[in-house]
């Protein structure tokens, strides 16, 4: 995958993060507005509607006590049926469009009404109750009987019941007034109201929209800088405009980059002069090693012919010699794998005809079996993995034990791409669990009582390194009789980096 793609990806990545927040954003503005909106229009359609029905039934109400009042001292003692009828169809006739009902004790059997669509039945029994039952007279109630009314819905269609009883000895009259008129109009303020609502909720959500990127700009800058300060580039500094929390939290990311930006510098530097001081040192000391690795080399050829007190002296000289001057040699590779400055001189090679080279060369033959087949190339660097080689199967037949077994084979690695592998086992105990992410470190050593005899603690690191030059890597495990490194190798080393790194010469060919 290319760079390119790669920041394509990541883009629409970001994108999505921040879609995502805007879309919370979002929904908490409209999820607001809407609380808002509903709670607003019910409360306007509830106090619209109490009024409205108020207003018609107090309006009706009124007109009815009126009206009966007007007409009934005209009704005769003992009136019969007509003159029920006469009454009802003169109270009905005030103009507001109600019906009425009039009922009397004296006449039983009498249907008296306005309309014969409304009859005594559909009076509620709660209303002819309260209508019928006279209250105690006194000085606040001086009439033992009140108008009173109820809403009710008949056929599906709301109505106000009002009723009254005229005298102990009267007819009861009933009214019946229909809403429908004062419900079409509740319904068309409830579709406004609902209107306005959706409106308010649009509205809403484009102001979220609007807040949310207004927001989320100096966050998404922000973003984009950290990353870049992440990838290495320590100027990135950030505009700061305003007085705001963002504005805040931008200064504070342009000091903390500031003084990340001085402790990496102050931390390069001091790690540029250890390396520079072990380069120095290192460069040194060669030149009195190799007068004294002269001298020992003498020495050790002469130990035989001196006095055997004087002997074990002169050897144990001569060991040390070399394991100092060991220790110096895999300082300056370190100090160059640090600086960046190790070249790998790069050729097509067969793997197993340079596994075979580094065991006959120290000798191992005898104590390594080998199982390598011809033909697997790898373009490498034949030192470098030469040393790569000697330290993992030096190590196997130093802490392992024989026989110590070398498997080289030819797969496929994660991406698709060929490589070699190469595997080293041998028949110890092998690596603890909690020495095992340590075995790669530089002077690490699983036995600290041996730290005197042993090795310097840098071969294994030193061979991470080496593989990894290559753009391979060796891992360390446990197999089934001892422990198990395994080494991978890119059929092709990588392609040398446009700036920096590690630089990759082809040796030329023979």
């Amino acid at each position: 995958m290319t760079d390119h793609q790669n920041g394509r990806r990541q883009a629409w990545r970001r994108r999505l993060r921040l879609s995502s927040l805007r879309v919370r954003l979002a929904a908490v503005f409209a999820v607001v507005a809407l609380t808002a909106a509903v709670s607003a229009s019910g409360i306007a359609y509830w106090l619209n509607r109490d009024a409205v029905l108020k207003r018609a039934q107090d309006t009706a109400l009124n007109d009815f006590r009126v009206s009966l009042s007007r007409n009934v001292s005209t009704l005769p003692l003992n009136a019969a049926c007509p003159d029920l009828i006469g009454l009802a169809t003169d109270v009905a006739s005030s103009g507001l469009s109600y019906n009425v009902v009039v009922t009397d004790d004296g006449q039983p059997g009498c249907a008296a009404g306005s309309d014969p669509r409304f009859t005594m039945a559909q009076v509620p029994h709660a209303l002819l109750t309260a209508v019928t039952t006279p209250r105690p007279v006194g000085p606040g109630n001086p009439y033992a009987y009140h108008l009173y009314w109820q809403r009710v819905d008949l056929d599906g269609h709301p109505y106000v019941v009002g009723g009254t009883r005229v005298a102990p000895s009267g007819p009861t009259a009933f009214m019946f007034k229909s809403l429908d008129n004062e419900r079409a109009d509740l319904n068309t303020l409830g579709w406004s109201l609902a209107v306005a609502t959706l409106l308010a909720l649009i509205a809403a959500t484009l102001l979220a929209q609007a807040a949310s990127a207004t927001v989320l700009r100096p966050v998404r800058q922000l973003a984009d800088a950290a990353r870049r300060l992440g990838e290495g580039k320590l100027d990135t500094r950030l505009e700061v405009s305003g007085t705001d929390e963002l504005s805040d939290l931008v200064r504070t990311f342009n000091s903390t980059a500031e003084a990340l930006s001085e402790q990496v510098e102050e931390l390069s530097a001091r790690e540029a002069q250890s390396r520079r001081f072990v380069a120095d040192m290192s460069h040194e000391l060669r030149t009195p090693l190799t007068a004294m690795t002269a001298v020992t080399d003498i020495l050790e050829d002469e130990a035989e012919s001196l006095d055997p007190m004087i002997e074990p002296a002169v050897r144990l000289v001569v060991s040390e010699t070399r394991r100092l001057s060991d220790l110096v040699e895999n300082l300056m590779e370190v100090t160059r794998f640090d600086a960046g400055t190790a070249k790998l001189v790069a050729d097509e090679m067969d793997i197993a005809d340079l596994v075979m080279s580094c065991i006959d060369g120290r000798a191992w033959y005898d104590a390594v079996e080998v199982d390598a087949p011809r033909g697997v190339l790898a373009v490498v660097d034949p030192r470098r993995l030469d040393v790569v080689f000697a330290n993992l199967i030096g190590n196997a037949l130093k802490h392992g034990g024989s026989p110590v077994k070398v498997t080289v084979r030819q797969g496929t690695g994660p991406t698709g791409a060929g490589e070699v592998v190469v595997r080293v086992s041998d028949s110890g105990p092998g690596i603890p669990e909690d020495v095992l992410p340590h075995v790669f470190d530089r002077f690490y050593k699983a036995d600290k009582g041996r730290a005197r005899s042993e090795g310097s603690g840098l071969g294994l690191s030193i061979a991470m390194a080496n593989a990894q030059i290559h753009g391979g890597t060796i891992t360390a495990g446990n197999g089934e009789h001892g422990a198990v490194f395994t080494l991978r190798l890119p059929l092709r080393p990588p392609a040398p980096p446009q700036a920096g790194g590690e630089p990759i010469e082809r040796r030329p060919e023979q």
